[in-house]
């Protein structure tokens, strides 16, 4: 007999992250046996608000949070072992039983101390430069997959062999303590006391660095696993998949805002290779988008507002929206929703639906304002450029609409939503030829409202 074949499902953000990806992979884990993580690392922050308690999470799938869902890291995901062991304590405190759902791939790479250093003292060496910085969240996700790249990262394979960890470790030292003593001058840099344990006149030492990632290789065995495999043969008895992308599409480091990205793809098409699947398997991709646009850190941002100033609506989406970043507390840069970017990440992803979130952060503005494209070089052009230069020259060209005083803060029917938001979200499918399936009216997880079911879709 053959076996029903399971539905599967990306989620991924198209803007530059923050859009609240999290809620809606916890929502519709719902319909989902398993949960996949495919690239990014603790650099990533989600934030679930379940029955009013806020949980956030950085390395472990949302889905872990519903009782009995698998949660896979998969081999495109940079890992610290030692964050995610922070992350299971966390939520072990809080009563989540996650060990024996949790699998880890093999073949991910590995953050090590040295990593985070190279990356403190980049930016820090950018700065005393003049050169601005890039804005990395300091975790050591670049130089994690600069050695991935390079063909010599330690990988999670390589914990089950201390003699082979231990001289590709010294190896890797050798290297990258070169760089930081002679080309960034690290012993003029403060890395705090997180790095301090590690380092010594600059440089990263061996002991520290190897006792502890052995500690952390009998905790992790159990959870080691061939996942490409764990997840086709889940695939073949039927059981639906959920594919959680990390940051944004325009942080995407071929896609985005470069060099303003991130150091990995975060397009739909990742999700394949980041989890070794074939791309047939994915059935269906789910764009997250705020109904207004942050971005945190450096960068080109088109339709970004004055959100310090009080009584501007800048300020408004970065109070009610409270907009801070969950992994770095950095405050996100806020601005007018960017229908002409969108139509970029609809292109790059594939998008089959969008979902619209913090539409509720919006009550209250008499008007709003909408990117339908660009002036650049005395040119309009209707979609986001390629690069941040280009993106630096444009001049966003506006369409005015009706805002909406009436409250739309928990409502899970679309008809029950004021005239004026309606129209908006039209305006939004107009614009950017993708259909709105999903609406999110409070970070609550049953605050959504739901025209159209990704795992029930044609």
């Amino acid at each position: 007999m053959t076996a029903i074949k399971g539905r599967n499902v990306v989620v991924v953000g198209t803007q530059w992250g923050d859009e609240g990806k999290g809620k809606l992979v916890d929502w519709l884990t719902e319909s989902a046996q398993g949960v996949v993580r495919f690239q990014g690392g603790h650099n990533a922050g989600h934030t679930l608000v379940i029955n009013g308690i806020k949980t956030a999470l950085h390395l472990i799938p949302s889905g872990i949070m519903r009782p009995g869902i698998k949660c896979y890291i998969g081999n495109g995901v940079v890992l610290s072992a030692a964050k995610l062991f922070d992350e299971i304590a966390g939520l072990e405190k809080v009563g989540v039983e996650l060990r024996s759902r949790l699998r880890v791939s093999e073949a991910c790479p590995l953050i090590l101390p040295f990593h985070a250093a190279l990356d403190v003292a980049r930016e820090a060496a950018r700065e005393q430069g003049g050169i601005e910085k890039i804005g990395t969240t300091g975790r050591g996700i670049g130089p994690a997959y600069e050695d991935k790249i390079a063909r010599r990262a330690l990988r999670v394979q390589d914990m089950k062999f201390p003699e082979r960890f231990a001289k590709k470790l010294r190896e890797l030292l050798d290297l990258h303590n070169h760089v930081l003593t002679t080309y960034l001058n690290s012993r003029s840099f403060d890395f705090g006391p997180v790095l301090a344990p590690y380092m010594k006149d600059g440089e990263v030492q061996f002991q520290p660095v190897y006792d502890e990632a052995m500690r952390h290789a009998e905790l992790l065995r159990p959870m080691m696993a061939d996942v490409s495999r764990e997840l086709n043969d889940a695939h073949l008895n039927g059981e639906n998949l959920l594919f959680e992308g990390a940051q944004g599409t325009l942080l995407d480091v071929d896609h985005g805002t470069y060099p303003f990205v991130t150091s990995s793809n975060c397009v739909a098409g990742n999700a394949a290779a980041g989890s070794g699947v074939g791309p047939g398997l994915l059935h269906y991709v789910l764009g997250i988008t705020k109904a207004y646009c942050t971005r945190v850190g450096g960068g080109p941002f088109p339709t970004e507002l004055d959100w310090e100033v009080e009584g501007t609506p800048g300020y408004h989406m970065s109070t009610v929206g409270a907009e801070k970043g969950v992994t770095t507390g950095r405050s996100r840069r806020c601005g007018w929703f960017d229908a002409a970017l969108l139509k970029r990440s609809a292109q790059v992803n594939g998008l089959t639906g969008l979902c619209i979130t913090k539409l509720d952060v919006l009550d209250g503005l008499k008007e709003l304002k909408l990117c339908t494209g660009y002036m650049l070089d005395g040119e309009l052009t209707d979609i986001l450029p390629m690069g941040a230069d280009d993106i630096a020259r444009c001049e966003p060209v506006y369409e005015t609409l009706e805002g909406w005083s009436d409250s739309t803060v928990g409502i899970t029917q679309y008809d029950q939503l004021p005239t004026a938001a309606r129209l908006y979200l039209q305006r939004i499918e107009q614009v950017t030829g993708v259909p709105i399936h999903v609406v999110s009216t409070s970070p609550d997880r049953d605050h959504t409202i739901m025209m159209r079911h990704p795992f029930l879709a044609d």
